[in-house]
């Protein structure tokens, strides 16, 4: 892993934490610099009733809050910024904050520099929590102490106790912690991209810009990194020469001795020409063709990382849905209703409709804008799904007009509640029939983000499970 020549020293160093969050990342980075010797600001432009449960995760220590704005002269004194992910880089108050000659860092690369075990990181447009999920469980039937981390929801910097130079470590990595390594000359010592597809067209100003921003878990790699790449998809494996780090590819069977493949029904590893079976497909318990590379990728990865292929095998046959990633939920009156809440992206809810095909489905989608192309998606949709409900948001009325121009059957809403989107899914579900919740746009608007979407979908299913047993005793 390549990394800074030097650990930094913050003791007595004012450093200002730019958004605190809801994902514990913020909060992660508090605690970290206070037990380093900072001396600790948090500045969020959200109120502390908004940011209630972070605020109560450092009650007590020696922090001082800016809440609901902020405040030129934090940035301005600051010699350290770490910024929220969600902040762009280009953002004028880290311009200030430069301009002043402070540091600007982000919780990867704060974590990057302290970790003293090598690191496992995985990006893509789709399947990288899923993949470092996989490859975390696959590490974890010999070290029961492999540490999962990065953008879902735990805070890598909260781990740094209990990490020793031999311990697992595995993190799930957006474009958005990647800008910050990027700037910092950072890449894990064995990187994963599961592919690589248009998102993030709010954030970056072109197609071209998010894939170097995906390419940079790659960029700066050392020849004695591995670089673990979907060879299926082309945007993926035009990666290959990023860096300097060796090239593990992963897909459908292909020529080469050294490598990851789904043979047949087999998926299988393959290195030095000598292949070794993984398990078959129908032994891997998550649904979906994309599931396979996934699979793939994480034993790839695990299996560089140490791991044997029987390691290998039991934890892909004991791997569990991710929450909001092609969960289901329940059944109620023969209609499956399921969770997929992550699909932020077309390809996430192309993926999806691959899993169901064949099944009369409703899909309920729609939501905030992320200037991705809808038109492909509202095209295999129509062609598709039996009826579509739609969320109300940004993004909604153009995905309306898409959906009618591509001969979409029945179209509802837009419905500005997911229980609203449930019932009128219902309505539509034929028995035997799948309500699949695959938005291809982000959550902003209605909900906080996509994890409580998927919340609030889990709960307006569960109360028409709960209303059919009570009809059902009576």
């Amino acid at each position: 892993m390549t990394r800074a020549a030097e650990r930094p020293d913050w003791r007595g160093v004012r450093a200002l934490v730019m958004g605190l969050g809801t994902r514990q990342g913020g909060v992660g980075v508090a605690r970290y610099l206070v037990a380093q010797g900072a001396e600790v600001t948090v500045t969020d432009l959200r109120s502390a009733d908004e940011l209630a449960p972070a605020l109560a995760a450092l009650a007590g220590l020696p922090i001082r809050f800016v809440l609901g704005e902020h405040r030129a002269a934090d940035f301005e004194q600051a010699d350290l910024v770490v910024r929220n992910p969600a902040v762009p880089r280009d953002s004028p108050w880290l311009a200030l904050a430069r301009a002043a000659g402070a540091r600007i860092e982000m919780e990867m690369t704060l974590f990057f520099r302290a970790c003293p075990a090598p690191i496992i990181g995985v990006t893509g447009t789709k399947g990288k929590t899923t993949t470092a999920t996989l490859c975390a469980g696959i590490l974890r039937v010999a070290r029961p102490d492999t540490v999962l981390a990065g953008n879902m929801g735990t805070s890598a910097l909260d781990a740094l106790p209990h990490i020793t130079p031999d311990t697992p470590v595995v993190l799930e990595l957006s474009s958005w912690q990647l800008e910050g390594l990027a700037e910092h000359g950072l890449s894990p010592h064995i990187a994963v991209i599961t592919n690589i597809s248009d998102d993030h067209r709010n954030r970056y100003p072109s197609l071209a810009a998010y894939v170097e921003a995906k390419r940079a878990i790659a960029r700066f790699q050392a020849p004695d990194d591995w670089l673990v790449l979907n060879r299926d998809d082309p945007q993926t494996w035009a990666s290959r020469d990023v860096g300097a780090g060796r090239v593990v590819p992963v897909g459908h069977d292909a020529d080469g001795p050294c490598g990851a493949f789904l043979v047949g029904d087999r998926l299988v590893w393959r290195w030095d020409g000598a292949e070794t079976e993984l398990l078959r497909r129908d032994e891997f318990p998550l649904p979906g063709p994309h599931a396979a590379l996934n699979a793939l990728a994480a034993a790839a990865a695990a299996i560089l990382a140490g791991a044997s292929p029987a390691e290998a095998r039991a934890g892909l046959r004991a791997a569990t849905p991710v929450p909001h990633r092609q969960e289901i939920v329940a059944t109620v009156d023969g209609v499956c209703y399921v969770n997929d809440s992550a699909a932020t992206a077309p390809a996430a809810t192309l993926a999806a409709l691959d899993t169901f095909r064949g099944r009369p489905l409703v899909l309920i989608a729609g939501g905030a804008d992320k200037g991705a192309d809808l038109a492909p998606l509202a095209r295999r949709v129509a062609a598709e799904a039996e009826a579509v409900v739609l969320l109300d948001g940004a993004a909604t009325p153009a995905l309306h007009r898409l959906l009618q121009a591509a001969g979409a059957r029945r179209i509802s809403g837009p419905h500005r509640s997911m229980a609203a989107a449930v019932a009128a899914a219902a309505e539509l579900a034929p028995p035997g029939g799948v309500v699949l919740l695959a938005p291809g746009c982000a959550s902003f608007g209605l909900f906080r983000d996509e994890f409580e979407r998927g919340e609030a979908f889990r709960a307006a299913v569960r109360a028409r499970a709960a209303r059919e047993r009570r009809e059902g005793t009576r």
